[in-house]
């Protein structure tokens, strides 16, 4: 048996956790939405939505209310690595992608040629330490696990 299975993450149960996560991010819904309102949210139909949100819950992304058959009622809650995940909290390669285009951005757009000079420095120095290093960087920053200045 060497055929692998369909692809259920990103045509299935990534769009209904980014439903989920608007909806559970949402003051209009009270942070609990029902199953009925993740369904066209998702743009899925209501088979999938239901099986992605099995997935999602035994995954550990969300919490739900549910039938003493099992079946989803409503969304209660989303873990902190759905919010990364569904883009409502930054990841470290996200982070890392946006330093670097804020420095190319400056090198771009200062107004003296100096500066210009060192804002490029910098973004080729960002560069060079690469996109795997950037992002532990970026997870140290994003986490808070540098240490401050007093």
């Amino acid at each position: 048996m060497s055929d692998s299975l369909d692809d259920a993450w990103f045509t299935r149960d990534l769009p209904v956790l980014r439903a989920i996560a608007r909806l559970v991010d949402s003051p209009a819904h009270g942070g609990a939405p029902y199953l009925g309102q993740v369904v066209p949210a998702s743009g899925l139909p209501k088979a999938d939505v239901v099986a992605a949100g099995r997935a999602l819950v035994s995954a550990g992304y969300v919490e739900a209310l549910t039938t003493v058959a099992g079946d989803v009622v409503r969304f209660t809650g989303i873990s902190a690595e759905a919010r990364r995940l569904a883009g409502l909290w930054p990841t470290p390669q996200g982070e890392w992608d946006r330093l670097l285009e804020q420095l190319a951005a400056r090198a771009e757009n200062a107004p003296t040629e100096v500066e210009r000079s060192r804002w490029r420095a910098f973004a080729e120095a960002a560069q060079a330490v690469g996109p795997d290093d950037g992002a532990l960087l970026m997870s140290a920053l994003v986490g808070g696990y540098v240490p401050r200045r007093r």
